[in-house]
């Protein structure tokens, strides 16, 4: 510093070429890009690097004192002054052990820098005038990225809580809760999000149901950013589209089920529409999930629906199924010992509570790992106005509600049946044991009653619209099928005949086409599958055409068919996957690259 004091003392002559080309000449690319991001501890590197930047700045400042020393000396000399203490604040901001990243510092910003050193001077036609002192402005702050704070904070973390009495979970979570914090964001207002993890494995946090780049999606599948055990990573984007989203962990469980989601990563992402599809008195939001999970032998059972006659295919599907049955058994399967709506079993939280007249709009949330599940709330139907947070073009109203894992539904009740009321599933013993929540109107009392609904048949083309669908640019068949893994074994699936790891590179799909998957299930499980960073429209379900319906996940149930069309607008990698956990750890993804 002492040098670079006696070097601007001297007396030096203006030189003809503008400041602002010496300053374009001397400074770098911006610092941020030749720096790795993925790494939460600060390196060597970044060290050397940085003092590069110091000196490239103090360069850059000696001739900016060429220009200023033969103007006014003694204005230069306390401007000089103000940018050797940028300078010096600079390096001991380096030197901080709490400096996680170097400052993201541009060209555009170092020009806004310096120019402060330089306040009372303005360059016009090759040369330097003064400025009225009304037209200065104070020079701004420099800033970091580290230096701001974040619009998100997401702590990933050991979590206990009860979720019955005498029932003590113990998992990891979100911000210490389970479910974590009701994400509220802006549509289109770009967020920052810092995400600690206190654990100590590798972590993805996967914003499910968003338009935003492969690199902070959240899947190791589409290289996105994963945050190291006891690390942080600190990340931009823009939130989009409005409605119901949600995050929740993308790591692999595959026979651990205290990983994945079978913890309680999960929680609500709303992203502010700009307008409502439904008007109503109170918003409430329900998240479902299972605990205690275990292997079991016995295959899970799907409750039968009321459903069209079986077609011929549908048939030889069923007996080629039945004939690998007997072939190899089943492998293994998860149950669950307890349930929940927003981490309480049936009668140990605080209830819904509403008034008479009141319209109520619910967002439901099926947070499970593997579990497809139905709700009712007796005396009372549902008007559906959203699925997967995207409004439908026909709302309408049901008695049960259909929700495979991940689904959400936006729904609206009307509140003119008075008392207290149990909203929970219909099968018996997982209401039992806690699939439920009190729904409980001013100034009723008494024990919460429970009336079987209807039987009735879910049906994804009563939201649509009555009018064909834009035939697509190409179709892609995707036939899904199984592999018994034998007493003790765990299953496999495929699509098209082979598992993931078989399948070689990412399908390629061009950029702004419209694609159609055609999913043909083979098998006698119902696949809530998903598509990551795309929303996709429905234009076929068991053969039924419809369209206008927007989503994220459906659920092809079993033996059936259902076809999807979306337009390839997310350029690089795009996962496809089955949501249940268990499918998706043995082999049920496919991997798309638009190009």
């Amino acid at each position: 510093m002492l040098a670079f004091l006696r070097f601007v003392t001297a007396p030096r002559s203006v030189c003809a070429t503008p400041i602002w080309l010496f300053l374009l000449e001397a400074w770098p690319p911006p610092f941020e890009a030749s720096v790795p991001r993925r790494s939460p501890r600060l390196t060597a590197g970044w060290r050397r690097a940085d003092a590069y930047t110091l000196t490239v700045l103090a360069s850059s400042a000696r001739r900016v004192a060429w220009l200023m020393l033969d103007l006014r000396p003694a204005a230069a000399s306390r401007s000089c002054a103000k940018l050797l203490i940028r300078v010096k604040s600079l390096t001991l901001d380096a030197r901080s052990t709490n400096w996680l990243r170097p400052p993201m510092l541009t060209r555009r910003g170092f020009l806004t820098t310096v120019s402060g050193g330089c306040a009372g001077l303005l360059w016009t036609e090759n040369r330097l005038v003064a400025m009225p002192r009304a037209l200065q402005q104070p020079p701004p702050a420099p800033t970091s990225v580290n230096s701001l704070k974040a619009d998100v904070t997401l702590r990933i973390g050991r979590v206990s809580f009860d979720v019955a009495k005498n029932r003590t979970i113990h998992t990891i979570g979100y911000n210490g809760t389970v479910p974590g914090p009701i994400l509220r964001l802006r549509e289109s207002a770009p967020i920052t999000v810092d995400l600690f993890n206190d654990t100590d494995t590798p972590e993805l946090a996967h914003w499910h149901g968003q338009l935003i780049p492969p690199d902070v999606d959240g899947a190791t599948e589409e290289k996105s950013m994963v945050v190291q055990a006891h690390g942080h990573l600190r990340y931009r984007f823009t939130p989009g589209p409005s409605g119901a989203r949600f995050l929740h962990t993308h790591v692999a469980a595959v026979s651990d089920l205290q990983r994945g989601t079978y913890t309680g990563q999960f929680c609500f992402v709303y992203i502010e529409p700009r307008e409502n599809p439904g008007a109503y008195d109170q918003e409430v939001f329900l998240a479902t999930h299972e605990w205690e999970p275990f292997l079991s032998n016995g295959e899970e059972e799907e409750e039968e629906e009321q459903a069209a006659p079986m077609s011929a295919e549908e048939k030889a599907d069923r007996e080629a199924s039945e004939k690998a049955d007997k072939a190899r058994p089943n492998g293994w399967e998860v149950g669950y010992k307890l349930f929940s709506i927003n981490g309480k079993a049936l009668g140990h939280g605080e209830p819904v509570r509403v008034r008479e007249g009141q319209r109520v709009l619910f967002h439901f949330l099926n947070a499970s790992a593997t579990e497809n599940i139905k709700l009712a709330l007796p005396g009372h139907r549902f008007r559906v106005i959203a699925l997967d947070g995207n409004a439908v073009p026909n709302p309408h109203e049901v008695d049960v509600l259909q929700l495979g894992t991940a689904e959400r539904i936006d729904a609206v009740v009307e509140m003119k049946n008075p008392g207290v009321w149990i909203l929970g599933t219909p099968m018996d013993d997982d209401r039992s044991n806690g699939m439920g929540i009190v729904v409980e109107y001013a100034d009723k009392t008494g024990a919460p009653r429970w009336q079987a609904p209807p039987k009735s048949r879910w049906d994804y083309t009563q939201s649509g619209a009555n009018q064909p669908a834009p035939k697509p640019d190409q179709i892609i068949p995707m036939a899904f099928g199984k592999i018994n893994g034998g007493k003790g074994g765990f299953n496999r699936w495929t699509i098209n005949g082979k598992g993931f790891h078989e399948q070689g590179a990412p399908t390629e799909l061009k950029k702004g086409l419209r694609y159609r998957l055609a999913f043909h299930n083979k098998t006698d499980d119902a696949h809530p599958v998903h598509l990551h960073r795309n929303i996709f429209e429905l234009t076929s379900v068991d053969g039924k055409p419809t369209s206008g319906v927007k989503k994220d996940v459906v659920v092809v149930r079993g033996f059936g068919r259902v076809d999807v069309d979306f337009t390839a607008d997310q350029p690089g990698l795009t996962l496809f996957h089955c949501h249940q956990q268990m499918h998706m750890d043995y082999g049920f993804m496919q991997l798309f690259n638009v190009v």
